[in-house]
């Protein structure tokens, strides 16, 4: 919402007295809602709101024939300085926004290899699209009329995605050639289990918190087991990177979460034998 705010607040000030159509049609054509999630729907919402805050006022509201109201915005002091705070901290800070494909690459072990190396492929394929699009757009007449820096927004946009293509071809690579997924499954002789997938499923939703099958324990020592709380669970099941033998309580429910007794993240057996 802070770029919406940002970029609505920037284009009024820069075209004032300005329509809100003038200013949806101004940011549309510069194609945000694509690079800055300035969603269509909401740009006459955040008008609103904006003025509401004392941001911007309406200096004008007039009709044409048939056609809906018009109002004629502008920024006022207040609103000025809401977007210079605003466009240097967005020059000055870090923002990494939530990308769906992290949370579902974190689950790998879900999908079947060739699959996941096929899914990696054609993700290449899509930013490879995208690439030559701007490649060509930025050899264009249009693009000639356009701001210099525009141009090296594009540039940008273009190397991040050869970034991402050469990783998704890597990955995949490594998916197909049968690298191992665990720690664990890289130390192991050929033809053994790790101990992640002889404990079986033990990570699921409603086991959470739960002990750990006794195999999960077969990576201890020869003759130790791990201490065994109050409640009568094997305390050898604490978070990642905790230390075997040592419980790790789970912040909401207070019981041990769900792990390998070496400390690794417990993942159901159906999962990283793929």
């Amino acid at each position: 919402m802070s770029a919406t705010r940002m970029m609505i607040l920037g284009v009024v000030q820069w075209m004032q007295p300005v329509h809100g159509y003038d200013v949806r049609r101004e940011l549309l054509s510069w194609s945000a809602d694509k690079w800055a999630n300035v969603q269509p729907g909401s740009i006459y919402h955040a008008l609103r709101k904006l003025t509401d805050e004392g941001l911007l006022r309406a200096v004008a509201t007039e009709q044409v024939g048939a056609r809906p109201a018009r109002t004629t915005y502008e920024v006022t002091e207040k609103g000025a300085g809401e977007f210079q705070a605003l466009l240097r901290n967005n020059w000055w800070h870090l923002a990494t926004p939530p990308d769906p494909f992290l949370a579902a690459f974190s689950f790998l072990p879900a999908l079947p290899r060739e699959e996941a190396a096929a899914a990696l492929r054609n993700r290449a394929t899509q930013l490879r699209a995208g690439v030559q699009q701007l490649q060509a757009a930025l050899g264009s007449e249009w693009a000639a009329s356009k701001p210099v820096f525009v141009g090296w927004m594009w540039e940008l946009a273009v190397d991040k995605s050869e970034a991402e293509i050469a990783w998704c071809e890597r990955v995949a690579k490594r998916i197909e050639q049968g690298d191992p997924y665990l720690p664990s499954e890289a130390s192991l002789p050929s033809g053994e289990v790790s101990s992640v997938e002889a404990a079986g499923t033990f990570s699921s939703a409603e086991g959470a918190g739960d002990s750990v099958p006794g195999e999960a324990t077969g990576s201890l020592p020869s003759g130790e087991v791990g201490e065994v709380g109050e409640a009568g669970e094997a305390a050898g099941v604490g978070g990642a990177g905790e230390v075997a033998g040592k419980s790790s309580p789970d912040a909401e429910s207070g019981k041990p979460s769900v792990a390998t007794a070496t400390g690794k993240p417990g993942w159901p057996s159906a999962w990283v034998s793929r």
